[in-house]
């Protein structure tokens, strides 16, 4: 009886810690994500200024036009996630931009995407630009806050402990990799560690507002 006992338990553990397991969803493929990356890629601009690229937020701005006299390119795409950064990011090496913005971060957790993970894809992000692009500044930009009072996006709410867990690692990856760090979620919080309402209507997307600061925290840092 007793060796039947070890005998189902030994067969059994290993499918019980498989199933343990965080399963990841890895996915960013849908049409919008492959309409945008068709358009980047049919771009022939081989230098730039400045590329700014991430999520929605990132799509959002019109960085052109925050950035008169200097050649900026945006190349965000709506829902993406650190997964699909790490897709395209040959199209972004390929324009040797003298800054590369990066905001990411906050899809992955949205479908409660381990933070060692999110780490781990920015990590290759960082290394596979700094081996095509070595002339490139990097800029890893923390993740923002999001402001619970909003219903609109409640995947993305509640994950204020997650976003600390990947804002720090993102400190300790610009430190190790030589990139330079912007912490955009100390400015964009209010008193009750939420995204100011000042700069958002949905909680989770910036509206004018939350752009002109972030442009003067990017000014003040680049001194562009």
């Amino acid at each position: 009886m007793m060796k039947k006992l070890i005998y189902t338990i030994l067969v059994l553990l290993p499918a019980m810690c498989v199933k343990a397991q965080t399963v990841v969803d890895s996915s960013f493929r849908f049409y919008y994500y492959d309409q945008k990356l068709s358009m980047f890629r049919d771009n022939t601009t081989v230098y730039a200024d400045g590329v700014f690229t991430g999520d929605s937020i990132t799509d959002g701005g019109e960085w052109a036009e925050f950035f008169p006299g200097k050649r900026v390119l945006n190349r965000g795409i709506s829902a993406d996630n650190t997964f699909g950064l790490l897709n395209r990011v040959d199209e972004l090496i390929a324009r040797q931009p003298k800054h590369l913005f990066i905001l990411i971060g906050i899809n992955d957790l949205a479908k409660n995407t381990p933070p060692e993970i999110i780490l781990n894809n920015l990590k290759k992000v960082v290394d596979r630009v700094q081996s095509g692009s070595p002339k490139t500044v990097i800029v890893l930009q923390t993740v923002l806050p999001t402001n619970e009072a909003f219903s609109d996006f409640p995947k993305h709410q509640h994950k204020t402990k997650e976003i600390a867990l990947v804002n720090a690692g993102m400190a300790r990856l610009a430190a190790s990799a030589g990139t330079e760090l912007l912490d955009l979620h100390a400015a964009f919080t209010d008193a009750n560690g939420q995204l100011d309402a000042r700069y958002t209507n949905d909680g989770l997307h910036l509206m004018g507002a939350g752009y002109q600061l972030w442009i003067k925290l990017i000014k003040e840092k680049m001194e562009w």
